[in-house]
């Protein structure tokens, strides 16, 4: 195809032609409509113009991009588009050893990575007929709570940030910096921790987590009220989410929501209540939801969770048992060849992993259910409508993390 001096053929279709000005983000794809979806959504109608957000924006909460077709503020249609974090996780895990895969689970839901590697040993679990020590139960249950308090803060910071408020975000990093300090006191690390091994725990707990655990737990219910009360008593904040992204539960459950998000719509689904799993039928504490399904519904409802936790974290430390933290495994695990899924409740929802085992020490298949990547496509019904502004709060409300997204 001859080019002219102010053309280039484009690198995804060397048939199509573009300008050599043109940015590296065009919001109008460089080859033809290829669905009735494109085509519908990249014709502009009188007024219509297309708006591009990300892939490197602050209020995307990863490499997303989204195209907005708007005219003047207000949304008209959206259209998410992946694939700028594409990690290839899960064929990366078919080419490791079953205790190698839990390492690449931790990147994935970064700031939350316990609940990437529970489901991942609970599967394999299954595979090889392991049962976990109850102290190492305990021991998961504990430091999984104490990572969804430290994900639920951060998600209520970047939540005001989002929306253009610093200081709150400062305030959940004061009580996540100490979550995680407590957590590296365990595990070594203060992210990606690569703690739970299949048929338990990496180590037990010492004296550095617990006298930070109960120096942390004598003030957490207190700090958690004073950052919650600087956002639901701020005007502002609250008219921003009042009545915005507003989810009914019958759509809800038709876009397959869990986690806080649906149980905001009224959906009391939770998935320690519902399929029970580990120690959490020993264990008492409240499923909150809320009936308005709106981004302060769903903002409100992270608050409860992390009271929740805190009671969970409690009775964990009154009732824990002596023992061991690791069933007797060898080191090369060849499980039966079969099939196994198990889930979790993340701090976004359902997180779960479904892997084939062929008799062999690799999985054979390997496939991760992230909660958020079901979120993200409610973009579609809950932004048109709303104004630009609006959906810097949605999506903020709805706490996606692109690591599982783009896995």
């Amino acid at each position: 195809m001859a080019t002219t001096p102010h053309q280039h053929a484009s690198a995804d279709d060397p048939r199509v032609l573009l300008d050599d000005h043109m940015g590296l983000y065009e919001p109008i794809p460089p080859y033809p409509p290829r669905t009735e979806r494109e085509q519908e959504f990249y014709t502009l109608g009188d007024g219509e113009m297309f708006l591009n957000a990300g892939p490197h924006h602050l209020a995307t909460h990863g490499v997303l991009r989204v195209v907005m077709k708007l005219d003047g503020e207000r949304i008209v249609d959206v259209d998410p588009v992946l694939g700028y974090l594409h990690r290839g996780v899960e064929k990366l895990c078919e080419n490791a050893d079953f205790h190698q895969t839990i390492a690449y689970m931790d990147p994935l839901e970064y700031v939350a990575s316990l609940f990437c590697e529970w489901p991942a040993v609970m599967a394999y679990e299954k595979l090889l007929d392991v049962e976990v020590p109850r102290r190492a139960e305990y021991i998961r249950v504990l430091t999984g709570e104490l990572n969804r308090v430290s994900s639920h803060l951060l998600a209520m910071g970047f939540h005001a940030l989002d929306l253009g408020g610093i200081t709150p975000i400062l305030y959940s990093f004061i009580e996540r910096d100490e979550i995680v300090e407590m957590l590296a006191a365990i595990t070594g690390q203060r992210m990606l921790f690569n703690y739970f091994r299949i048929g338990g725990v990496n180590g037990d707990l010492n004296h550095d987590f617990m006298s930070r655990l109960g120096d942390w737990m004598s003030r957490a219910g207190q700090q958690v009220a004073a950052n919650a009360a600087l956002l639901n008593e701020n005007e502002i904040f609250v008219q921003r989410n009042r009545g915005v992204g507003t989810m009914d539960r019958v759509t809800a459950i038709k876009h397959c929501w869990t986690g806080p998000n649906l149980r905001a719509s009224g959906v009391p689904f939770d998935l320690r209540r519902a399929h029970p799993y580990s120690v959490y039928p020993e264990l008492d504490f409240d499923i909150p939801t809320r009936a308005e399904g709106d981004s302060l519904a769903r903002y409100l409802l992270r608050i409860d969770e992390v009271k929740q936790s805190l009671r969970i974290i409690d009775q964990c430390l009154h009732q824990m048992p002596d023992g061991p933290v690791m069933a007797k495994l060898p080191r090369l695990l060849r499980p039966r060849p079969g099939r196994a899924f198990a889930a979790i409740e993340g701090p976004r929802g359902e997180y779960g992993i479904y892997a084939v085992s062929d008799g062999t020490d690799q999985p054979f298949r390997f496939r991760i259910h992230d909660p958020s990547f079901l979120h993200l496509q409610s973009f579609t019904t809950l932004a048109p409508g709303g104004l630009i502004a609006d959906w810097m709060t949605l999506n903020a409300s709805l706490d996606p993390i692109m690591g599982g997204i783009d896995k």
